[in-house]
C-alpha cells in the first residue's frame, strides 16, 4: 500500500484528523482503531517544552544530540512522532525529521550485513541497532519522496535480517530466543531482547515478513526471567536482567515486551502489572528509562493500571524539567536528548500515534 492511501485509510477508519499518522506510520495490528489524543495542559505543555530542547539539539548534517549520534537522532524522530509530527510536514519538527532520517539512512551506519551498532562515533551495540531498527518500521511510508521511502525499507529489511541471525545464534537454554550486546554473542539480556522485540513486531506492522517462531521464542525468553513475588494478593511477580527476579525497570521492561506481542492476559503479564502497582516507581534505578518502559506497558494494561500510571509519570518527570525544555538527570551519561525523549515517549502515551505502542 503506498504512503497516500495509508494516510487515506487511517482518516477513513478513525474519523479523526489527528489520528491520520496512527496507520501511516505503519500497518497497525488489527484490534482497535486508535483513539484521540487525550487533553492534559500540563503534559502538553511540558512536551512542547520537551520538543523545543529535542529540536535546539540538531546539527547541520540532520544528527541530535553530542553522543551516540545514530541512536540520539533516532530516539528524537520517535519522540517528534508520538507527538504527532511527520517528516512531511512543513514545520521546525517536519523538518528536523527529515533530516534526521537522511542522517540516520546513511550508508556508513549500517555494514553490510545490516547492523547498525557499529556507526561510526556510536558503537551502540544493539541497543542501538534495536533502536533504529525501530524507528525505521515507524516510519515506513512516511518518507517525503519515493526515494527515501524505498531507503528505509531497504535499510530496516537488512536491519531485521541482522536481529534474526543474533537470535539464532546458539545459546543455553536459559538464553535463547533472546539478544545481547553483540549479534554474535551466545549470552543474553533483558534490556537488549526488549528492543530488538519491539523492532520485529514494528516491522511485522509494516508488512515485512518477521517468522512467528521469532516472536515466540523471544516470548519464552522473556518468560523464563519472570519470578513470582510471594506471599502477595492478588499475585504478584516481574522479570530479571538475565536471571528470574523482580526488578522494578526489568519488570516494567518485561511487561510492555510480552504485551506487544499480543500476550496481555497470560500469567506473567498480569502478575507484572500487580507488581508494579505496588512498587515506588520513583526509587526505580535508571529512571527515565523504567519510566519510559512503565508508561508504555501500564498503558497496554489498561483500566486501574493505566490511570496509576497517567498520574505518577507526570509527577515524578515534570517537576524535573528545567526552563529550556530538558531534564535533571542523566541515566548513566545517556545524555540531555536521551533523557528529553524517554521522558516524552513516556509522557506521549496519552497521544496514542505510534502504533507499536498501541494495543
Amino acid at each position: 500500500m503506498n504512503p497516500t492511501s495509508r494516510r487515506a485509510l487511517s482518516l477513513r477508519n478513525t474519523g479523526h484528523a489527528l489520528c491520520t499518522l496512527t496507520l501511516s506510520l505503519s500497518l497497525v495490528t488489527a484490534t482497535a482503531p486508535a483513539r484521540a489524543a487525550e487533553s492534559n495542559p500540563k503534559v502538553d505543555a511540558s512536551l512542547k517544552s520537551a520538543t523545543g530542547f529535542i529540536l535546539s539539539q540538531v546539527k547541520p548534517n540532520g544528527e541530535f544530540g553530542q553522543q551516540y549520534p545514530v541512536t540520539m537522532t533516532s530516539l528524537s524522530i520517535l519522540s517528534l512522532a508520538a507527538c504527532g509530527h511527520q517528516p512531511t510536514d512543513p514545520s521546525p519538527e517536519g523538518q528536523a525529521m527529515r533530516k534526521g532520517l537522511d542522517f540516520v539512512l546513511l550508508a556508513e551506519n549500517q555494514t553490510k550485513d545490516g547492523y547498525f551498532g557499529k556507526a561510526p562515533n556510536d558503537a551502540g551495540r544493539m541497543y542501538a541497532h534495536g533502536i533504529v531498527t525501530l524507528m525505521l518500521a515507524e516510519m515506513v511510508g512516511m518518507g517525503v519522496d519515493d526515494k527515501q521511502d524505498a531507503l528505509i525499507r531497504e535499510r530496516l529489511k537488512l536491519g531485521i535480517k541482522l536481529i534474526l541471525r543474533a537470535q539464532a545464534m546458539r545459546k543455553d537454554p536459559l538464553n535463547t530466543g533472546g539478544w545481547h550486546y553483540e549479534p554474535d554473542m551466545a549470552t543474553a539480556d533483558m534490556s537488549v531482547t526488549c528492543w530488538q522485540v519491539m523492532a520485529l513486531r514494528a516491522a511485522q506492522n509494516a508488512g515485512l515478513d518477521v517468522p512467528k517462531e521469532a516472536i515466540d521464542k523471544a516470548v519464552d525468553y522473556i518468560k523464563r526471567l519472570y519470578m513470582a513475588v510471594p506471599n502477595s494478593n492478588p499475585p504478584a511477580g516481574g522479570f530479571g536482567y538475565s536471571a528470574p527476579a523482580a526488578t522494578t525497570s526489568t519488570t516494567a521492561e518485561g511487561l510492555l515486551a510480552i504485551q506487544v506481542c499480543g500476550r496481555y492476559e497470560d500469567k506473567e503479564t498480569v502478575n507484572a502489572g500487580n507488581h508494579l502497582l505496588k512498587e515506588d516507581i520513583n526509587k526505580a534505578s535508571h529512571l527515565f528509562y523504567t519510566l519510559y518502559y512503565y508508561a508504555q506497558g501500564m498503558y497496554q494494561r489498561g483500566g486501574k493500571f493505566a490511570e496509576a500510571s497517567k498520574r505518577i509519570v507526570p509527577e515524578i518527570l515534570i517537576p524535573k524539567q528545567k526552563p529550556d525544555g530538558s531534564f535533571e538527570g542523566q541515566d548513566e551519561g545517556g545524555g540531555k536528548v536521551y533523557t528529553a525523549s524517554m521522558a516524552v515517549l513516556a509522557l506521549a502515551v496519552k497521544n496514542h500515534f505510534l502504533p507499536i505502542y498501541q494495543r
